[in-house]
């Protein structure tokens, strides 16, 4: 197959050095640096403040000093899983990449271009020298995929233009002008270890290659989840013989579908081949109900050696908890025009076992505020019935559609005059900064769109090459406009 060519070349070539700079959350200070450096070094304003967030001003063009201010937004921060063959450390080595067909994709890694090929676009177009517009602002925010800190911590003010782009969506010709809200839940479960009974045999119960995916985007695609499945294996196991747990890890991400989970467990000695039947029996019940979505996902059941357990009321609790959980999609849009959008939804994202504590993180998503509020407590409640200590997050609001948004007719027309065919103009279940920037500042008219991404928030993330071409087109008509 001929290997496409990577256009634009500014744009490309800015994404390719972004992808040498380790940008996970709360770990943006190298892009911090280097966004800093590119700003000064090209005489443009650039403003860095106290959150982390960057913000680069570039003047109108002759004859455009006239046109009001856009600003173009991204997040610097990325996703960052691997497959466990792939040995990589996030907060140092690059992202590699490497174009199959007409799609970019990483070696084994997340790609990055959630949001990396937002900010590509940004300095692209801060570096051009031939594209007429009017006042530009470019701001780049920290930590937009473990809480959305940085579009939280921007002060009034900061931006100065009214209209706003927001590059961080997943779909060629959609364009987004609501997003939900989000909450995060955490429980803790506390304990002290203790040996287990004597006669007791220890099993390591694992599986992996599941397809995971974006907690918001992707939670209505009827894709597996690494802890519900271990957990309702255990919990069966439990009520038919009784099982005490020693470890339960799976899931890395609040944003993200977990993909693979390891188990151990102390189980009477008596039982030691029935677990493995049900095992068996269980694994292959599994695969056909994920016989379309779930195609490589591989399970393990082999012994251990012996380890210090959890209290059996603790583990028990855990066990029940996250078989009762809610997990999925709990409400969908009751507009008839948005009846395909989720409304609510919750995702058990992960859990993490200690010598002392059991920490399980679940994040709900709605577009009504209200029934956010309310999945938040359904969670809430049923792990504070099992026992925990229980934390929620102010989280983030949701960007409501402003009918009379001038931009969104912009927008709209021009790619309608480039294109000859009509966008989609939606909202999504997944979360956007711009619920956050209609707080602080409630008169700016917002829109988002970007070019086509899949399987964000895991190793299979990959980029539409065409349709980055085809984004840079549309911002370049709508600067001109």
């Amino acid at each position: 197959m001929e290997k496409i060519e990577l256009k634009p070349a500014l744009v490309f070539e800015q994404f390719a050095k972004i992808n040498q700079i380790p940008r996970q959350s709360k770990h943006e200070e190298k892009m911090i640096a280097y966004l800093k450096e590119f700003g000064e070094s090209r005489g443009l304003e650039t403003l860095v403040d106290e959150t982390g967030n960057v913000l680069i001003r570039k003047s109108a063009t002759p004859g455009y000093e006239n046109k009001p201010c856009i600003v173009l937004q991204s997040h610097m921060d990325m996703v960052c899983e691997n497959v466990p063959e792939r040995k990589i450390d996030f907060l140092n080595d690059p992202i590699e990449t490497y174009v199959d067909g007409e799609w970019l994709k990483a070696n084994g890694t997340t790609l990055g271009a959630d949001d990396g090929i937002g900010c590509a676009i940004e300095l692209a177009l801060l570096d051009a020298n031939d594209i007429e517009h009017g006042p530009i602002e470019c701001l780049f925010t920290v930590d937009e995929e473990t809480g959305l800190t940085g579009a939280e911590g921007l002060q009034s003010g900061f931006m100065t233009g009214k209209w706003l782009i927001n590059l961080d969506s997943e779909d060629e010709g959609q364009i987004f002008v609501s997003c939900a809200g989000g909450r995060n839940t955490n429980a803790t479960f506390r304990y002290e270890k203790e040996e287990a009974a004597a006669g007791s045999f220890f099993v390591e119960i694992s599986l992996k290659g599941l397809f995971g995916g974006h907690s918001g985007d992707d939670i209505n695609k009827k894709r597996a989840n690494a802890i519900k499945v271990l957990a309702r294996f255990l919990y069966e196991e439990n009520e038919k013989f009784g099982v005490q747990l020693c470890s339960f890890n799976s899931g890395k991400a609040h944003n993200a579908i977990p993909r693979d989970g390891k188990v151990v467990v102390a189980i009477p000695m008596a039982q030691k081949e029935q677990i493995r039947v049900d095992w068996n029996v269980y694994t292959a019940k599994v695969e056909d109900e994920y016989h379309v979505t779930e195609k490589d996902m591989e399970f393990f059941l082999q012994s251990t050696d012996a380890q210090a357990v959890l209290p059996k009321s603790v583990s028990d609790n855990i066990i029940r908890a996250l078989q009762a959980v809610d997990n999925g999609v709990f409400a969908m849009c009751q507009d008839e025009e948005l009846a395909w959008l989720v409304e609510t939804s919750s995702n058990v994202a992960s859990v993490c076992t200690t010598d002392t504590e059991c920490k399980v993180v679940a994040s709900q998503r709605s577009c009504v505020m209200s029934n956010l509020d309310n999945m938040c407590a359904t969670v809430k409640a049923l792990f504070q019935l099992a026992g925990a200590e229980v934390v929620q997050g102010e989280g983030y609001p949701a960007w409501k559609m402003n009918p009379n948004s001038k931009l969104t007719e912009l927008v709209v027309d021009t790619y309608k005059e480039l294109f000859k065919k009509d966008p989609l103009v939606l909202g999504i279940h997944a979360g956007l900064e711009c619920g956050l920037f209609s707080e602080r500042y409630p008169d700016m008219d917002m829109v988002s769109f970007g070019p086509t991404l899949r399987h964000v928030h895991t190793p299979e993330e990959k980029l539409l090459i065409p349709t980055v071409q085809m984004v840079w087109d549309h911002i370049l008509a709508i600067l001109k406009k």
